[in-house]
């Protein structure tokens, strides 16, 4: 049996109305923040010059090492399917030189592909939105974007939203947090496990959020990003709580929150969702400031911060706390009792003055239609026969009140016009 591939999904039904409400919710809110739409392939080029992922995601990363999907095409040329869309828009902003246009702010929705373990909210192919702001580095951006992830989530019905905030400083700052944080861990080189030991050398950083060493307590006990903040540094990060604060969007300060990259800078942040449904599983959104990025990729030195969510989870949620997602309500179902050209064309004419119209072309009698009414409950049935179309006037039937009138039919769009 035809079966589809482990980790990924068929979405339609009560899970297709979600994903089509926020797909259209995303284009409409992005718009209030002024943030154009960008469509990336699904796969690029990783020949050894232009391995982006490995570059813009990183080499030590599990995303990089172990859950890229690399194939040759045809011509033995060497693709990645898109893990992540980050490093996708920054080489787009690079390849067609957009970075000199100033700021530029773009929003994406589509596939991600990783090899990772199949679970509740994990998915092998999963959609992906997220947004990025290249050209401004200012505290008042990184709080706009973090308030612009928040009121999407909190505009979906979700609650109990927390922003969880830490600062890795400049570039200074960084460099010397990371030569703490390397002599620090270096003391417990032989407890690290095999992976946090190669990273000891190339991404101390990313030894802090390990699944396994992270949890041990001279890891939990390790030197804080913030203790090592210059004076820049901490002017910025105020800035970012102070803006944060005048919003009302509340956040708590997670000194274990890091980003391991050397390309990211300033502020890290996430968003949980702190209800019991989720358990440990809470995070649903992930982003940061990465000033650094589009100069590895081989561009000019240009700011940028974005933010990414898993859509499949997001959906998950909304179902578990059963939020309201409104119902694709339909305007008219036309019963075409003639089988003429005659209701073919009124139904033409009703889409085309943009109502939604149902109608069967499976053969159903007049009982099985009414059934079908019943199921798509629209607002108005237009019962159309051979006597509505040789009179002109069509039986409308409001199907709230359950009243029929006669409507001719050069007036029937006005009359939908005025009662729906």
């Amino acid at each position: 049996m035809l079966q589809k591939p482990k980790g990924t999904l068929d979405i339609y039904g009560e899970d297709g109305k979600i994903f089509d409400y926020i797909s259209n919710y995303t284009s409409a809110f992005m718009s209030l923040y002024n943030y154009e739409f960008i469509k990336l392939p699904t796969f690029e080029s990783t020949f050894e010059k232009t391995e982006l992922f490995k570059r813009g995601v990183g080499d030590t990363t599990d995303i990089v090492n172990k859950e890229t999907y690399d194939f040759l095409d045809k011509s033995n040329r060497k693709m990645t399917l898109r893990p992540e869309m980050t490093a996708g828009t920054a080489r787009c902003l690079i390849e067609d030189k957009l970075y000199a246009e100033g700021v530029k702010k773009f929003y994406y929705l589509g596939s991600c592909f990783r090899y990772e373990r199949p679970q509740s909210g994990r998915l092998r192919e999963f959609t992906q939105f997220g947004i990025e702001c290249f050209n401004v580095s200012n505290p008042k951006v990184d709080a706009e974007v973090i308030s612009l992830a928040y009121r999407y989530l909190s505009g979906l019905g979700l609650t109990n939203l927390v922003v969880k905030l830490n600062s890795l400083g400049n570039k200074e700052s960084r460099k010397e947090y990371n030569e703490v944080i390397k002599e620090y861990l270096s003391k417990d080189y032989d407890n690290l496990c095999d992976t946090c030991k190669e990273r000891l050398s190339k991404n101390p950083l990313r030894i802090l959020d390990c699944k396994y060493d992270g949890e041990r307590e001279y890891i939990k006990n390790a030197p804080k990003t913030l203790d090592y903040l210059n004076e820049e540094s901490k002017s910025y990060f105020e800035e970012v709580k102070s803006s944060l604060e005048s919003l009302g969007i509340p956040f708590i300060e997670d000194s274990t929150l890091v980003r391991g990259l050397d390309y990211y800078s300033h502020t890290v942040f996430e968003i949980i969702s702190d209800i019991p449904e989720l358990g440990k599983a809470n995070t649903l959104c992930g982003g940061g400031r990465y000033d650094g990025l589009v100069e590895l990729l081989g561009g000019p030195s240009t700011p940028g911060i974005g933010f990414a969510m898993g859509i499949e989870r997001i959906i998950i949620l909304l179902k578990e706390l059963e939020c309201y997602v409104p119902d694709r309500e339909l305007d008219v179902f036309v019963m075409n009792l003639d089988n003429t050209n005659y209701a073919f064309q009124i139904i033409d004419d009703l889409r085309l003055s943009e109502f939604s119209v149902e109608t069967d072309y499976t053969g159903k009698n007049m009982k099985g239609m009414w059934k079908l009414v019943d199921k798509l409950n629209p607002k108005f049935v237009l019962i159309i026969g051979e006597d509505e179309r040789v009179s002109n006037y069509i039986t409308v039937k409001d199907n709230i009140t359950k009243e029929e009138t006669k409507v001719k039919t050069s007036d029937l769009i006005d009359y939908l016009n005025t009662n729906i």
